[in-house]
């Protein structure tokens, strides 16, 4: 029986609108809402949705880089959102991230081998030498050489960089990582082998993955099961085949509707959507999908749809169901 590794219940971030000469409080950008999902253990979650749904906001609060505002994140049975301060920094030896921009996330003052010392001395290894062997480790694990390690960060090219964010994040042998984009600035060719180092890391190292993207045919390449996510709510969850074969969702199929194929002879029908993603300060009433949505009915413009199983681990969030 497989273990829940991650319980995600009723994640909410709603952040703060301030206006004003006062600079009070005008309003809210709800950024996530409502989210519950499990991840089990040796599994890797897709999280996919278009710019500004929420994805990458979710990672975060999942590890409390951004406090929720409501909700339940456990962490091996562990409630993380009532942790103090100092019990988090030693809970994040098992949870750490890889993040977006393989540019931004690593300090150009630094060299390599500070770099992926850092979270080895904040967590206990004081000896200048096991630091020093298992930097080497890392880097030979993530297909980089010893003696990069005292090179700086601008002297590597995009996916040079991300496998030391990802060397970073396996120093202290983690049990979950969460993945916010971590292929999206680079290559395409790049892409793939970043890609596929991740797949054999995870099964090198019984790791546990959210991989959060835009991309669908990345998130495929790589994922066990994919929740799709609209405006800070989680519209659909299933596993891979079952979402690419069979999606439920209006907004899944549109998704899936634009990923371009290879075989010329494949007439496929794409579905556009009408207008433009709602403004999340003013989110609309009942489903927030039913602006753009062509099966739209009356019910949907007044009651938000829940979270149900239409099928055997098919979950979607949709009145053409109930």
């Amino acid at each position: 029986m497989e273990k829940a590794l991650l319980e995600v219940e009723g994640l909410t971030k709603h952040f703060d609108i301030n206006g004003g000469i006062l600079g009070r409080k005008i309003g809210s950008v709800q950024a996530v809402n409502d989210l519950s999902f499990t991840v089990m253990e040796g599994e890797i979650l897709g999280i996919v949705g278009e710019s500004g749904c929420g994805k990458s906001t979710t990672g975060k609060a999942i590890l409390r880089l951004i406090e929720p505002t409501s909700g339940t994140v456990k962490f091996e049975e562990e409630d993380v959102t009532s942790l103090s301060s100092e019990a988090m920094r030693k809970l994040r030896k098992d949870m750490q991230m890889i993040f977006q921009d393989p540019y931004a996330s690593l300090n150009p003052r630094h060299t390599v081998e500070k770099i992926i010392s850092e979270p080895l001395l904040v967590h206990g290894l004081k000896s200048a030498a096991r630091r020093k062997e298992r930097i080497q480790e890392l880097l030979e694990i993530v297909g980089l050489s010893s003696y990069h390690a005292s090179r700086y960060p601008h002297q590597f090219s995009g996916g040079q960089r991300q496998r030391i964010g990802i060397a970073r994040a396996l120093a202290n042998y983690p049990k979950l990582i969460i993945c916010d984009e971590p292929v999206s600035a680079l290559d395409v060719s790049v892409q793939s082998q970043i890609l596929n180092l991740m797949g054999e890391l995870r099964d090198e190292f019984q790791l546990t993955y959210i991989f959060i993207s835009h991309d669908l045919s990345v998130v495929k390449h790589i994922s066990d099961r994919i929740g799709v996510m609209y405006l800070g709510h989680m519209v659909e969850l299933t596993e891979k085949e079952k979402l690419y074969a069979h999606p439920k969702h209006p907004y899944t199929e549109a998704l899936l509707s634009a990923i371009p194929s290879i075989d010329p002879d494949l007439k496929k029908e794409r579905i556009l959507l009408k207008g433009d993603v709602p403004n999340p300060a003013n989110p609309p009433s009942g489903c927030v999908f039913h602006t753009r949505c062509p099966k739209a009915m009356d019910i949907c413009q007044q009651i938000k749809p829940e979270m149900f199983e239409t099928e055997d681990n098919h979950f979607v969030a949709c009145h053409l169901y109930d």
